[in-house]
């Protein structure tokens, strides 16, 4: 089983040894599965437990104050599952694999997305909030109202995007937008020598709207996977969705380009095309990793065995 993992691709880490760390076990985990889609759970199931992460626990906290972890799946015959917005789950990526395995679907959200976790024994309910996540809310000045209020709220901390679509910073330097785990989103792609799976997950952005769903669970651009290449990406998720830079690291590879050069391209034109900061990873059908980013960083781990 070949596997590489992804911790997300952003500004450099504080710690990245002790992040490092929870990435090589997590390739470790996905090495040990039987197929390539029990070693995508498995893996992005360390991850999704870790707080250094932005998936599961310490995931970003949305403007009402929730944690809502998003996730997908899919596999070389393009059998998929994603689910979204859901609060206290920790484990997105197995609502994902229930969503694409247990469902006639291919996308479940919100309360209905929980209900289907629960239904299937995914555990519900759960605190996803850490120290971190904590005491950066806590640092915040929380006005009260709806949406309107909220999204006012917002506007100045969460990052606007220009009408070229390029990303503008932030005003707030302390809102926690834009810190080393902004962008953690975590994935995982595998393969057995004979099929690929891919994965990703998310707590998605911080302080976005109250119910944002960024790139994570849109077929084609957190994740894809066909009987050439199997793809997870991280970063500016408008962005990653507006190019669906998953489907096009797996086009490349279609085209002729092994999976690092696939990647390396894909990445190049998405800078191009957007002027924001992503990271894929990627294994073709021969078994080749590809991984490429834009940003100050990504940490990846891969296994063999």
């Amino acid at each position: 089983m070949q596997v590489i993992v992804h911790g997300g691709a952003g500004s450099t880490p504080d710690e990245p040894e002790s992040r490092q760390a929870v990435l090589d076990e997590a390739a470790n985990a996905g090495g040990t599965a039987e197929t390539p889609v029990d070693a995508v759970e498995a893996a992005i199931h360390v991850l999704e437990s870790s707080p250094r992460f932005n998936a599961g626990v310490g995931g970003a906290v949305q403007s009402d104050g929730f944690v809502r972890t998003d996730a997908s799946i899919m596999t070389d015959d393009r059998s998929v599952g994603a689910a979204c917005s859901m609060p206290g789950v920790e484990h997105a990526v197995s609502v994902a694999r229930v969503v694409m395995e247990e469902t006639p679907h291919g996308f479940v959200s919100g309360e209905h997305a929980v209900a289907l976790a629960e239904e299937y024994g995914v555990e519900t309910a759960v605190d996803l909030w850490s120290e971190r996540t904590r005491a950066k809310w806590a640092d915040l000045e929380v006005p009260e109202g709806g949406v309107g209020v909220q999204l006012e709220w917002i506007r100045d901390q969460y990052g606007r995007s220009d009408p070229d679509g390029r990303e503008e910073d932030s005003d707030e330097g302390d809102s926690g937008v834009g810190d080393e785990h902004d962008h953690d989103t975590v994935g995982a792609v595998a393969f057995d020598g004979e099929s690929l799976a891919a994965a990703t997950s998310t707590g998605g952005r911080w302080l976005a709207l109250a119910g944002r769903v960024g790139d994570v669970p849109q077929v084609g651009s957190g994740f894809y996977c066909c009987p050439a290449a199997g793809v997870s990406a991280t970063g500016a998720g408008e962005d990653i969705a507006r190019v669906t830079l998953s489907r096009r690291v797996a086009r490349h590879v279609e085209r002729g380009l092994d999976a690092g050069a696939a990647a390396d391209l894909a990445i190049e034109e998405f800078g191009e095309l957007t002027g924001s900061s992503a990271g894929v990873i990627a294994i073709d059908s021969s078994g080749r990793l590809g991984s490429a980013f834009n940003s100050d960083g990504m940490q990846t781990a891969s296994v063999e065995r």
